[in-house]
């Protein structure tokens, strides 16, 4: 099989967009030139990588197995020409990280801060749930991911960095604040709106009631942290958050955190890599500057 860099490339633009004309135009290429770089990559493989439906394209089962070589053919292209441009002195790479929703609150200040240090660093952020983080992970899809603690027997390195309190908030004026520390038995006659189904925070949340023996009344579940924060507000119920969401509510008390018996729960949060995947200079820096620094950009409002 004889492949061109050029063809993995048209390729690649193809299968992202399953759209012959935006991959075009994101190549600055005409649409033929696109369709015979296709052709011509489909004759050396000896297999169809798209197959049609109507208007519509999609991968095939080379296709798709084709992608995923392609991206990380690009990978190794990428971390080659980092490791090339390090070794001539020069401080330059593209660093591609995913936060969880709710390291997103801190994420921006991480990188805002290591690339005043390293100013030729270009990056990319995504922000996503804890399952679409564990299969970017295994996809190889990003350098490195700032989240919870992942589970075991994914193939995974996490190291932690710095603690993640989660603790109970409600609107302001509300009974529980006149009870110090509030009974964990006193929040059952309490509605929460919580976290969805396998989020980090839920899963920390129920299992830290469950091995105390305390049964939650959960009203409404939220896919997002400003959204428990909002229903909060509004009067719908209490919320469990991490303390790292509550800057901006806490300062203009629009919050109150409620000293609860036992709390705050205290998870971690980790910076997480595929196990033996060999970081670019720039991952590489990355990860040691939020090992070593995070603590300095970082401040947790409401319990300094």
């Amino acid at each position: 099989m004889h492949v061109t860099l050029r063809q993995l490339e048209v390729f690649m633009s193809v299968a992202r967009y399953l759209n012959f004309t935006r991959a075009a135009r994101d190549l600055h290429l005409t649409q033929p030139a696109v369709s015979m770089q296709i052709k011509q990559l489909e004759a050396s493989v000896g297999l169809p990588l798209f197959e049609h439906f109507g208007k519509k394209i999609h991968l095939t089962d080379a296709g798709q197995e084709m992608y995923a070589y392609s991206q990380s053919i690009n990978q190794l292209i990428e971390e080659a020409n980092e490791v090339i441009q390090s070794l001539r002195g020069i401080r330059y790479g593209h660093l591609k990280v995913s936060v969880a929703s709710t390291a997103n609150y801190f994420a921006t200040r991480l990188l805002a801060a290591f690339v005043r240090r390293y100013e030729g660093v270009r990056f990319s952020l995504d922000v996503s749930n804890r399952e679409s983080l564990l299969r970017q992970l295994d996809a190889n899809e990003c350098d490195l991911v700032v989240m919870g603690q992942p589970p075991d027997g994914l193939g995974l390195e996490a190291a932690s960095f710095m603690e993640n309190p989660l603790v109970v908030i409600s609107p302001p004026g509300h009974a529980l604040e006149r009870s110090v520390p509030v009974p964990l038995q006193a929040l059952q006659a309490e509605t929460f709106v919580v976290r969805e189904q396998g989020s980090g925070t839920r899963t920390a949340m129920e299992r830290f009631f469950k091995e105390r023996g305390v049964h939650l009344r959960t009203g409404m579940e939220m896919s997002t942290n400003e959204a428990i924060k909002q229903a909060v507000e509004a009067g719908l119920g209490l919320g469990i958050v991490s303390i790292h969401t509550l800057a901006a509510e806490l300062e203009t008390e629009r919050l109150h955190v409620l000293k609860v018996q036992d709390f705050p729960i205290l998870r971690h949060w980790y910076v997480v890599q595929r196990e033996g995947k060999r970081l670019s200079p720039v991952a590489q820096a990355f990860k040691d500057f939020v090992l070593r620094d995070a603590r300095k950009f970082i401040r947790l409002p409401g319990l300094d």
